[in-house]
């Protein structure tokens, strides 16, 4: 069921990736600031709509993946992901894309940077395959869009 609790990622890291609160805003504002190109306004709206999912580890919220619909197609952009530094390596950011991709009716999309190759693998290794190249995506270069289809 979309947004649903996913109770445990099920890669013995015991995270939890349950749907963002309001409560969460704040927390979820300051991992924004681990992206290359936050964009705080959508991130506003998936909080007002309900469609940030967060990682939670002893009660706190370590990573979050918003997920943007697009209402004239089926599928899901993903938008932002990340998980906070010291809790990286550990599933987090895998449990996430896979609750997002449980929830999602359809295919899954989800642009990166060509030299992050840590998060190419991750999404290689979940079924996301490269269809196209987006030359000057970010500023400091292109941006690679990612595709899994169900």
């Amino acid at each position: 069921m979309p947004g649903e609790d996913h109770p445990d990622t099920g890669d013995g890291s015991g995270s939890r990736v349950r749907p963002g609160r309001p409560a969460d805003a704040d927390r979820i504002r300051d991992l924004q600031s681990h992206l290359r190109q936050p964009s705080p306004d959508l991130l506003e709206y998936g909080l007002a709509v309900g469609a940030a999912r967060v990682s939670v580890a002893d009660g706190r919220v370590v990573g979050y993946l918003l997920p943007v619909d697009a209402p004239n197609r089926p599928g899901v952009h993903l938008a932002e992901l990340v998980v906070a530094p010291g809790f990286r390596r550990e599933g987090r950011a895998s449990g996430l894309l896979r609750a997002a991709i449980a929830d999602a009716d359809g295919p899954v999309t989800l642009q990166a940077h060509p030299d992050n190759d840590a998060a190419l693998s991750l999404y290689e290794s979940l079924g996301f395959e490269v269809v196209e190249r987006r030359p000057d995506a970010y500023a400091d270069g292109d941006g690679i869009l990612l595709r899994r289809v169900p």
